[in-house]
């Protein structure tokens, strides 16, 4: 019997205020009012001193409650961090400003701290409430520091999945339910009991179930079951500094970041081992999130350790013009501590004479020329630094400071500490090269490893993505290493045929317009990479035999969309041939983007193409504003971050284990529901290739194996014939599934989940054509019935589920999760429409200042995609229509409000309006009219003979000339209610 999800509650409050935990259960809180007094009981007694033992008025502690209805959970953070770790809100009484403190992060596990823990919250619905589906709800578990709700809890029991939880969320955020006193909330918790989960308070619309993350010990073993994750997690003091110290705001994505367990493992480890004046390294997996890690590890350094004087992040010059940098200031905007660029060698040597504590962001390159050329022995400013206790984080420290430079600078700073950050660190297999006694492995270099998280924990723990490899370099060549068999126009043709149109599934074309993938193409040479440039730029025009394919300009009539970069030190020979080439490719840039970079501006040039490339500004989701593919030789192979790259073309010979690992890392990002895997395809020497990938997986595995990490066409296409066998035995035509029992739809769903996964993948492959599929025994036309019977099926187990029971060991585990990844769709996404509407009324700060032109110019594509909106579903594209129409009209009218709540009230108007007219010609009871509206599923009305037996015939009678009969009367009104249902309503309900 499944344990009933009140006992699950009950025993999750006993272990959140058991023995050491913290928490104090307050039964007495049961609604906003009972909240906003315990707050501001909780604020009084806090600041007795700043008010003079006044309770505050009424109309002043609305002053508070005004401060505290945040518009969204980012600016809730916002406030969060305070100043110096005291959160504050300001009353003004009389001629004086009082400045309260709410919270004193300074004071976890005591001082000013309050822990309380509610439950059976009930958020009612508000009069103006327009949204059918908003009613009064009633939360789970939610704690409260110093009476703010901080975490929310939403429990299900084991017949449900913990998904359901996050669903469940979603619909409330979207209702409107996490405002007032709950907008404080910065972080959400889904528990079934046996699988537990955390995630970032976010909007409805940004909400992503990739993101979200359950708990990990130090040893990476995996803490599901709920009351052990209280144990780990939800307790005094983690709990607490899980948003205090372990949430991050990223100022670019105007988001909440939650720390993963690794993340804070390592930044305990790294604090650790410096209370210890020890040294060591942490080997995260390059795509984990490691210069956030480091981020936080160097604040928390300089927060958290009084004897050190400065925490200094150094990286290497080449990465200045990629993401660290620009990461940091992100992250650091609304920071406690001041992150200091160094522009020049006397602005560190500034900043390093100052008694400011402070993190300093500088190169290798700056350091060691401040310590070997501009400070004179014996001054009073050589001494000051000299004797600094630096505690130095490595970015990329496999290879930002070579172990002779280290050498120098750790006999100069004779009190540092060295921590480096790592994806893929040297190994006795892979060490430096020999320089006389000089360290050759990360660990000789820096110490221990103070915390391991490798490939296949994070593809196990779906914190990044698995690869999925193709060789296609020439087959039987004796001499694999042969420059000549690549260097030429026919083997160039070749690869730029395989990425413009056997690329489909790789580069997300089924995902339609504005949010397909992008791609890099690495060559050994930058006049390799100009050479394909060029040929490429003849391709797009038509001047070669190589045409695009009818079906990828469809979806995006202007691909391919690319450009080239290159670090300027891999142009050290500034050849008039290479300068006149770079123009030319920064004119056709200018072009394209409507840009006046020149050849000064180099670094500016390649800074936008990174952040187009990465894609992480809201006006990046702009299909004007986007890249397919970038041609690099080196550049942005190592320390680059962009989600939706999703596949590296590689034509070149193998590089080193560690080159390999950071290269394919740049492509398994995780973005959205559809990118399953990071997808690398090379076009040379494809024995060494497949030699040079199993030896760097294995070592950057730490020798595991017992996760599939590389997915082969030789390996994905035996088991798709296996599934695709396995589907026929449970159901061999889609015709007789209706037919079947529960159990064996159950095991037609399970089966149809790995066929449906299995023939996605084989989709991505190279290898695949259209019409390949009836050669393994079955028709496009044929899997699309298999589909729609599928879809049919899950709502049935979902019903089952809901109505409890038992659970059945003998019954398969279907993934109630699982959403379909072959299934081609290039329907417009509608919440990708909501989202650039909102852009629209609500930019960012970074287009406050745009332009009317460029202003239009975004509502024109708007247009563009409701247009084809449309073809599927024109009543809802009507509606948006109506809504642009307005906002063009109203250029404010609109600002700051949630357009997606917007278009769902316009929706439930149209169903209102329709519900209403129905009722009114067939005296037919509205509550029950809408109740079938919005569970009509099938075409089948849940509660016709309730209908049956409310409407009122009698009134029907005396109102009508010519009545119909009574008998008739009920089928003509069921008749046309179900054709209302199917063609008015479902429309405005389900968006395809």
């Amino acid at each position: 019997m499944s344990e009933l999800e009140s006992m699950i509650e009950k025993k999750l409050i006993e272990q959140l205020v058991y023995g050491e935990s913290q928490w104090t259960y307050r039964e007495d809180l049961k609604t906003e009012a009972d909240l906003w007094a315990n707050f501001k009981y909780i604020l009084e007694q806090n600041n007795k001193d700043r008010l003079n033992g006044e309770p505050l008025s009424d109309s002043e502690f609305e002053q508070v409650k005004n401060q505290l209805q945040f518009s969204s959970f980012y600016k809730a953070g916002e406030w969060l961090v305070g100043e110096n770790g005291k959160v504050q809100v300001h009353v003004q009484r009389d001629t004086e400003k009082l400045h309260l403190v709410v919270m004193n992060h300074e004071h976890i596990a005591g001082g000013s701290s309050v822990y309380e823990v509610i439950n059976q919250y009930s958020s009612l619905k508000t009069d103006d409430d327009p949204m059918v589906a908003a009613r009064d709800r009633r939360f789970d578990v939610t704690l409260l520091i110093n009476g703010l709700p901080m975490i929310h809890i939403e429990l299900k029991n084991k017949q449900h999945s913990y998904m359901d939880g996050f669903w469940q969320i979603k619909k409330y955020i979207g209702e409107g339910k996490f405002t007032g006193i709950f907008s404080a909330v910065q972080m959400f918790v889904i528990s079934n009991g046996v699988d537990t989960k955390y995630f970032s308070a976010a909007s409805d619309t940004e909400l992503n179930p990739k993101f979200v993350s359950g708990w990990l010990d130090q040893e990476n073993n995996v803490v599901s079951n709920y009351l052990d994750f209280a144990k780990s997690v939800l307790r005094i003091p983690e709990a607490h500094e899980m948003i205090a110290r372990y949430t991050v705001l990223d100022k670019d994505a105007k988001r909440l970041i939650l720390l993963r367990p690794y993340q804070i493992h390592a930044i305990e480890a790294i604090r650790e081992a410096s209370k210890t004046g020890r040294s060591g390294f942490v080997w995260h997996t390059t795509g984990s999130g490691k210069t956030l890690t480091s981020y936080k590890a160097t604040r928390n350094l300089i927060m958290d350790i009084p004897s050190i004087n400065k925490a200094i992040f150094l990286i290497d010059r080449k990465d200045l013009d990629t993401q660290t940098t620009m990461a940091f200031q992100a992250y650091a905007n609304h920071d406690v501590i001041d992150v200091d660029e160094t522009e020049n060698v006397n602005d560190l040597k500034k900043k390093l004479k100052s008694d400011d504590r402070q993190v300093i962001v500088t190169t290798i390159q700056k350091l060691h020329l401040l310590i070997s050329k501009r400070l004179k022995e014996d001054t009073p400013e050589y001494q000051k630094i000299k004797n600094l206790k630096i505690a130095f984080v490595v970015d990329e420290c496999h290879r930002a400071v070579t172990p002779g430079t280290k050498r120098e600078l750790e006999r100069f700073f004779g009190k540092s500490l060295w921590f480096g950050f790592t994806g893929t660190p040297r190994f006795a297999e892979n060490p430096y090269p020999q320089m006389g006694d000089l360290p050759r492995t990360t660990k000789e270099l820096y110490g221990e490893c103070l915390h391991k998280y490798t490939i296949q924990n994070a593809i196990h723990d779906k914190a990044v993505l698995g690869f999925q490899v193709e060789h296609n370099g020439p087959k039987n060549i004796v001499d694999e290493t042969d420059s000549s068999i690549y260097d030429n126009e026919k083997h160039m043709l070749g690869v730029l045929d395989i990425i413009l149109n056997k690329s489909y599934h790789k580069l997300g074309f089924q995902n339609g317009k504005g949010k397909t993938y992008e791609g890099l193409l690495t060559t050994s040479s930058i006049q390799l990479a100009q050479k394909y440039y060029e040929l490429l730029m003849k391709v797009k025009r038509g001047e070669t035999l190589l045409k695009i394919d009818e079906r990828v300009k469809q979806v995006l009539p202007d691909f391919p969309k690319f450009a080239i970069t290159y670090s300027i030190a891999e142009n050290k020979e500034g050849s008039q041939v290479n300068q006149e080439k770079m123009r030319g490719s920064l004119e056709d840039y200018n072009k394209m983007f409507h840009k006046t970079y020149d050849l000064s501006q180099i670094p500016t040039y390649n800074q936008d193409l990174n952040r187009r490339l990465a894609r992480k500004d809201a006006k990046y989701e702009s299909r004007s504003e986007q890249l397919d593919l970038v041609i690099v030789v080196d550049r942005l192979l190592t320390g680059f971050d962009a989600p939706c790259l999703s596949t590296i073309f590689i034509d070149r010979q193998p590089m080193g284990a560690h080159d390999l690992i950071q290269a394919f890392s740049r492509t398994n990002r995780i973005f959205d529901k559809n990118k399953a895997y990071g997808q690398i395809v090379t076009f040379q020497a494809p024995k060494l290739f497949k030699a040079s990938v199993d030896e760097a997986v294995k070592l950057y595995s730490a020798g595991g194996t017992s996760v599939s990490i590389l997915a082969e066409w030789n390996e994905v296409e035996p088991a798709f014939r296996k599934a695709l066998a396995a589907l026929r035995v449970s159901a061999e035509t889609p015709e007789e599934i209706p037919g079947m029992s529960l159990k064996e739809k159950k095991i037609f769903a399970k089966m149809f989940q790995t066929f449906d996964r299995l023939f996605a993948q084989l989709k991505s492959f190279t290898q695949y054509e259209d019409g390949m599929l009836e050669k393994y025994g079955i028709t496009e036309e044929e899997y699309d019935g298999y589909v729609g019977h599928y879809k049919n099926v899950m709502e049935e187990i979902a019903e089952d589920s809901d109505g409890g029971g038992d659970d059945d060991p003998a019954e398969p585990k279907v993934d109630p999760d699982y959403e379909l990844m072959a299934y081609s769709n290039t329907k417009i996404d509608y919440e990708y429409i909501i989202h650039l509407i909102q852009n629209i009324v609500t930019p960012t700060d970074d287009d406050n200042a745009i332009t009317p032109e460029e202003r239009q110019q975004k509502i024109d594509e708007v247009k563009q995609y409701v247009d084809e909106l449309r073809k599927n579903n024109p009543k809802v594209a009507d509606i948006m229509s109506d809504l642009i129409f307005d906002i063009e009209r109203n250029d404010n009218k609109y600002r700051g409000q949630s357009i997606l709540n917007i278009v769902e009230n316009m929706k439930h108007d149209c169903i209102d309006h329709v519900i209403s007219d129905f009722c009114l010609k067939w005296y037919a009871p509205k509550e029950d009219i809408m109740y079938a509206a919005m569970h009509c599923k099938n075409d089948e009305i849940p509660n016709e003979s309730a209908i049956k037996a409310l409407v009122d015939y009698t009134s029907y009678k005396q109102a009508e000339e010519n009545p119909l009969p009574k008998f008739k009367y009920y089928a003509r009104m069921i008749a046309e209610l179900r054709r209302i249902l199917k063609e008015e309503v479902k429309p405005l309900i389900t968006i395809a």
